[in-house]
């Protein structure tokens, strides 16, 4: 019986976030590509919040493209609403959020991937791996055809086994009632794959005409619209916005999800995979945080050409009569009427820590993992880990050295040093709290950290790197004049410091001086600044963060060289840790399974402690390990 065999350079199992981004950016560094998925109508999908961005994972976001991914750029031609997070705190947690219109997000992103060259889509499940001799060299599908390639990305989000459920209703779909994977998992466990079984879940959407809104609170996007890429001119996205809405759960609320506990399935057992700790399920709430009387829910439209809302807070996997009760207790919500269910979704997924930082499998070399997959939540944890799980297999094929960003050079290297070396029992969500150097790691400064890298890779042109390099100079520049341009205690310079509400100048003061006043900042004196030259506002931007937080930044990259000390240190792929003397059991077993490629990871793994990390340093540096 005859079969279609074909032979491309790279494969992608799976059209989400992270699939999308991990076969661009093979395709664009000119590998003949072919991307898999169960519908061409789920490409980029967003099957749960209508948004991308938010705390910590804008800055994801930002770095997507500076790196020279698509995200950033896509959400900036589909937003409906869009709002930077945290302004009053400081510029290491300012985040961009934006509300996407979810089906013109997922078109959008289509229409790039069909008109990429290299790159071809193709309506098939993938059933097994190929693998020979501890390589993967293809991949089958449910036809039986065979795609021999040179390396694979698997980016199967919650597909793997799905099922959805709530109350008593179970149905092995993915989300949104897409087609479920059902066959890769058990090729993946006979090549030795470890998996867990992880769970998540969104809430109902609802009619927008149900819904009262005069009962909310509107929560309205930004007057000054900030775009996502660093290529998109701010000017082309100052638009009209749509409104978001604030309303609360109650103790009536509260008291219908206590009463019908025992119909989840959640609590009842049917579910068994793990949910996630940061984005629990409204009953989940209410079982965890008894003592409060009421929280946040954010009614959120899923677009400009639908009147579906998304009912953010409130995720959940009751049953549908008490799912409708539920919502209806809610103020504005009285006659809600639902259009989808609220449901849980369990799936497959691996244990992340079989994998190496370039996210490339120890025991399967040219196969790499990236998304929901790997354990994480989220579109943007997806989608930063597709994009360099996509490049890694492009270097692979070309015979280069995988791209690794550590800890210190971005939100990335914090999500995926995470993943692969911590034990994650729950889909990981990334926060601030997360990056020891947050405030080296700004959303704002993502293009001077990482496009360089981009380019270097080849999925930044020259031009957008010459202007990386112009915004260089011209930050130095400017920080420059402003450390050394001193000015008089004028009538006028008086007046304006009053106006800020500063005090007083007595002698002159130079505008660095100025600017570190906490109640001051660079934007503030332009007009006592005569000499200030027509900049970009986010080079100002810059100017000031760094003049004002100028001791915070040299102690935090004083803190990066210890780090990169312990990084540098590298440990050899083959050393015998049961050659090591003195090394505990734990940590012996410890080190053996995750097989650290440096110093700096072999102490962030659980169970290794200090004293075997010194005597791992000893062990090198004596050179026994070469005899």
């Amino acid at each position: 019986m005859s079969r279609v065999e074909e032979y491309v350079d790279v494969v992608v199992v799976g059209a989400g976030h992270a699939g999308c981004e991990a076969a661009l950016a093979s395709a664009r560094l000119g590998l003949r590509t072919v991307m898999f998925t169960v519908s061409v109508d789920s490409i980029a999908l967003m099957p749960c919040n209508p948004n991308i961005g938010g705390s910590s994972k804008g800055h994801l976001v930002r770095e997507i493209d500076a790196l020279g991914g698509e995200m950033g750029k896509n959400i900036d031609r589909t937003f409906i609403q869009s709002k930077m997070l945290n302004r009053s705190k400081g510029p290491a947690v300012h985040s961009l959020r934006a509300q996407a219109d979810k089906s013109d997000y997922s078109r959008s992103m289509r229409r790039v991937l069909e008109r990429t060259e290299h790159l071809m889509i193709k309506q098939q499940e993938v059933t097994e791996l190929i693998v020979e001799e501890g390589v993967l060299t293809g991949v089958k599908t449910y036809s039986g055809a065979v795609y021999h390639c040179r390396a694979a990305v698997l980016c199967t989000g919650t597909y793997l086994k799905a099922r959805c459920i709530y109350g008593e209703v179970s149905v092995h779909t993915g989300p949104n009632g897409l087609q479920a994977a059902n066959y890769l998992t058990e090729s993946l466990k006979s090549n030795g794959v470890s998996m867990y079984r992880f769970k998540t879940g969104t809430p109902a959407r609802i009619a927008k005409k149900s819904i009262d809104f005069s009962k909310m609170e509107e929560q309205k996007g930004d007057e000054r619209i900030v775009p996502f890429s660093f290529t998109t001119d701010p000017e082309t996205v100052q638009k009209e916005q749509v409104s978001c809405w604030l309303t609360y759960t109650n103790e009536t609320t509260h008291e219908i999800i206590r009463s019908n506990l025992d119909r989840s399935p959640l609590f009842s057992g049917m579910i068994e995979g793990t949910g996630p700790r940061y984005c629990p399920s409204i009953e989940d709430k209410v079982v965890k945080f008894a003592d409060k009387d009421r929280h946040q829910v954010f009614i959120e439209p899923e677009g400009i050409h639908t009147d579906e809302m998304y009912i953010g807070g409130m995720s959940s996997s009751l049953p549908e009569d008490v799912q409708l009760a539920m919502y209806r207790s809610v103020p504005g919500l009285e006659h809600a009427e639902i259009v989808r269910n609220a449901y849980a979704i369990e799936y497959d997924c691996i244990d992340a820590r079989q994998l190496t930082l370039s996210l490339e499998f120890r025991s399967i070399k040219g196969l790499f993992s990236a998304g929901q997959f790997n354990g994480s939540s989220g579109y943007e944890e997806a989608a930063a880990q597709g994009l360099i799980a996509g490049i890694n297999a492009a270097q692979k094929v070309l015979g280069r050295e995988p791209l690794i960003l550590d800890r210190s050079e971005a939100y990335i290297g914090v999500l995926i040093d995470d993943l692969v070396t911590k034990e994650n029992h729950e889909p990981y969500r990334m926060m601030t709290s997360r990056a020891e150097y947050r405030l080296l790691l700004r959303q704002d400064n993502a293009d001077l950290r990482l496009t360089k890298k981009g380019y270097e890779i080849g999925l930044i042109d020259e031009d957008r790197y010459k202007r990386l390099l112009w915004k260089e100079q011209k930050i130095r520049e400017e920080s420059d004049r402003v450390e050394h341009t001193h000015i008089g205690a004028s009538p006028v310079v008086q007046e304006c410091l009053r106006r800020q509400g500063s005090t007083p100048l007595k002698t002159s003061a130079t505008l660095a001086e100025l600017i570190r006043r906490p109640e001051l900042c660079y934007g503030m004196l332009s007009e006592i600044d005569e000499a200030r030259p027509s900049l970009p506002v986010e080079i100002g931007e810059e100017v000031n963060i760094n003049i004002k937080y100028a001791g915070y930044l040299q102690r935090q990259r004083k803190q990066v060289e210890q780090f990169k000390k312990m990084e540098r240190k590298k440990i050899p792929a083959d050393l015998d840790y049961d050659a090591v003397p003195s090394l505990r059991i734990e940590a012996r077993q410890k080190l053996k399974q995750y097989q650290p490629s440096s110093i700096g990871q072999a102490s962030r793994i659980a169970g290794v402690s200090p004293a075997d990390v010194s005597v791992l340093l000893v062990y090198l540096s004596s050179g026994m390990h070469k005899k």
